[in-house]
């Protein structure tokens, strides 16, 4: 089967065939064009570096980019849909265009629609698809695949005391139910992912219970991405302040991950990424 973003034996763009579900693993790439992101901020936040770093992305054998102009990290302030396009649609056009699979992490509808014009094909929206009305519509109307996420409340307050009953079922019901509303809508099972959120409003605890029972996410029946890359769980449990310097421990979880259903793996190092799966795979 065709991972996704690889090219065809032509080496022109293979189209996007769903989220893969068992079988290859796909690696998502994560270009910030922000100043603000909690490990890679301001590393590039101009155009012309963010597509440069895209293109390394590419190189070091990215599946797809996910391309963002609004961090979404605990404390972050919101920026209008319009400085998000600014950031974002110059960087998707150029990296469309050079035929990556491009995937936008936006929750702004009127972003969502002005990326797909400019060559993305994947929504990433870490409100699953709650935080614009339109949205839900957008994503069925263009025919995009989309990321559904879980998040209680929002960027700036998501870190106060979260607190859940049993928080993989809690969050299993979320997900759940916001798949069924995609599908009501018209969006075909392939072309949905669903994320439990690692580090949006969930204490470590949280975290590592559902990393640890994400095979019970492959009841819905579609795509499992998991983002833990550099997150500050790793901080906290290992002892390293320096997100750069969490390499190691995303590794530990990205695979952790990998062997309990995640086939799609969003990562900041695409290079150590692919190395591991690799080895993961021979064994």
């Amino acid at each position: 089967m065709t991972a996704l973003g690889q090219k065809d034996h032509q080496g022109s763009p293979a189209s996007v065939r769903g989220f893969l579900i068992g079988g290859d693993v796909s690696i998502m790439g994560i270009v910030n064009v922000t100043p603000d992101s909690f490990s890679d901020g301001g590393d590039h936040a101009t155009a012309e570096a963010a597509i440069a770093h895209g293109r390394k992305l590419l190189g070091q054998g990215a599946h797809c980019l996910d391309i963002g102009g609004e961090s979404t990290r605990p404390g972050a302030a919101p920026v209008t849909p319009t400085e998000e396009q600014r950031r974002i649609l110059p960087v998707i056009e150029a990296l469309a265009a050079d035929g990556a699979v491009v995937s936008v992490d936006t929750r702004n509808a009127s972003t969502m629609v002005a990326a797909m014009k400019a060559g993305a094909t994947i929504i990433n929206d870490v409100t699953a698809l709650e935080h614009d009305a339109e949205s839900l519509n957008t994503v069925a109307e263009t025919g995009a695949h989309v990321v559904l996420m879980h998040m209680k409340g929002n960027p700036r307050n998501m870190q106060d005391r979260p607190a859940y009953d049993d928080v993989v079922e809690e969050v299993y019901a979320y997900l759940e139910n916001r798949v069924a509303l995609c599908r009501e809508a018209g969006i075909p099972l392939a072309k949905i992912a669903v994320d439990p959120g690692i580090g949006f409003a969930k204490t470590d605890e949280h975290n590592l219970a559902l990393i640890g029972n994400l095979v019970r996410f492959k009841n819905l029946g579609c795509g499992i991405l998991l983002g833990v890359s550099r997150k500050s769980m790793i901080g906290r449990i290992a002892g390293e302040s320096d997100p750069k310097a969490r390499l190691a421990g995303s590794l530990a979880l990205a695979l952790a991950g990998v062997e309990r259903g995640a086939n799609v793996l969003r990562v900041h190092d695409v290079a150590e990424t692919r190395q591991a799966l690799a080895l993961w795979s021979a064994l």
